[in-house]
């Protein structure tokens, strides 16, 4: 079949984030069928952003098309970045029966992490009779009313919320990736028997070709390890979403002074919080730069544990799907999760712990905890993570799950 993934920031393993379109492409690619992913020309999910001189370049990567539209670049969440969804969405709408003529899509998946796509993807699957299936990464707009502070009533998130209608109302499918989303969806207009939850996994051929750490993250855990220390790892985004605060907090009442704390990835708030560790002299958190996506088996093997944190807000209601946590459980290391949620695979699969978001003072009692487990006890939380991964979160099973939904009677 032709299928048209459209992800307004979709990456690659080689760009960076975001990587689930990529994974399940490359998934469907070996499958037999061709796919197209349409994204936009910069993101700041991506640690290299294509070369693109033109809309509608394309590049072939692992037997996936790519191509690219000139949205134009942004910082943070401002005006500027409203207009590139814009422009990214106007173009696909205005250029459609360009679309449908060359491509001939039979399915078209709109992906990107807020709802406006659908309306192009709408138009698209009417011209070429193509099924039309939405996925939800983050649930727009209640993210930006809940977590970002707008208004309901405010213009944008209006605009937002008129698209989550329109797709809950016009598609054949919703995938979601959050577990508890179907009471919301069904209140703003979704026939419950269109939605199918899809979570994130892993790639197992990235973890049986994975790469070394550069020298400076081996040497610090090397010697980390040759001391002794109990590594409560951190990785990923350092963002005011992540509440590393109150990790930073939870170091500073650590009591156990093999207790070390590594934290490892970028993001804005990056320098205030090695700042703060500097005066505020806590001396048990190390910071290092980011690895590529190719790179986490190898930096796991030096956790004890992982460590989840996350600010206290109620968009967690609807679950968590960090692709960290399933990068955790494969590489069977505990994990330690300051999250609130009422669905967790942590406590399906009882491989780790869960503690109440931005309590440092549960959070530190938790790693000490952790810390003093025998280590058959760690080894077992890690290995029920794994076998869970190998069973359940492994994306050849749920691209399977995914391209059952391009065939079935709507």
């Amino acid at each position: 079949m032709n299928i048209l993934l459209i992800n307004h920031y979709a990456g690659s393993i080689e760009m960076g984030m975001e990587f689930r379109p990529y994974y399940f492409a490359r998934e469907w690619v070996k499958m037999g069928h061709k796919v197209h992913i349409v994204a936009a020309d910069y993101s700041h999910l991506r640690t290299k952003n294509p070369d693109v001189s033109k809309d509608f370049q394309t590049e072939k990567i692992d037997g996936i098309l790519y191509h690219w539209v000139k949205a134009g670049r942004y910082e943070g969440n401002g005006a500027k970045r409203a207009l590139t969804m814009l422009r990214f969405v106007g173009k696909l709408w205005i250029c459609a029966d360009k679309i449908v003529k060359a491509w001939k899509p039979d399915v078209v998946i709109t992906s990107s992490t807020y709802p406006l796509d659908t309306y192009a993807g709408q138009r698209i699957a009417r011209m070429c009779g193509a099924k039309l299936i939405h996925e939800i990464h983050d649930m727009w707009p209640a993210t930006l009313t809940e977590l970002g502070g707008m208004s309901r009533f405010h213009p944008f998130v209006m605009a937002i919320q008129a698209a989550e209608n329109s797709f809950c109302r016009h598609s054949d499918y919703v995938v979601s990736l959050p577990s508890n989303a179907k009471e919301y969806l069904i209140a703003h207009g979704l026939d419950p028997h269109k939605l199918i939850h899809i979570p994130n996994g892993v790639a197992l051929q990235d973890w049986e070709c994975k790469e070394n750490l550069p020298e400076e993250h081996q040497g610090v855990l090397q010697d980390l390890k040759r001391n002794g220390k109990f590594v409560a790892g951190y990785f990923g985004g350092h963002a005011l979403s992540n509440a590393l605060d109150s990790l930073l907090d939870a170091a500073k009442r650590i009591t156990n002074p093999k207790i070390q704390f590594v934290l490892v990835g970028d993001g804005v708030e990056k320098k205030r919080l090695i700042k703060r560790v500097k005066q505020e002299q806590i001396e048990n958190v190390q910071f290092l730069p980011p690895v590529s996506k190719k790179m986490i088996p190898a930096l796991l093997t030096y956790f004890d544990c992982c460590v989840m944190c996350a600010a206290d807000s109620s968009l967690y209601r609807f679950g968590m799907c960090f692709n960290k946590l399933y990068d955790s459980m494969m590489a069977a290391k505990p994990v330690l999760c300051a999250i609130h949620t009422p669905d967790s695979v942590i406590r399906t699969y009882k491989c780790g712990m869960m503690v109440r978001p931005q309590d440092a003072e549960e959070l530190a009692q938790a790693v000490e905890k952790m810390s003093q487990l025998p280590e058959a006890r760690r080894k077992q939380m890690g290995e029920n993570g794994k076998q869970a991964v190998l069973q359940h979160f492994v994306y050849d099973i749920l691209a399977e799950e995914f391209a059952s939904l391009f065939n079935s009677e709507r």
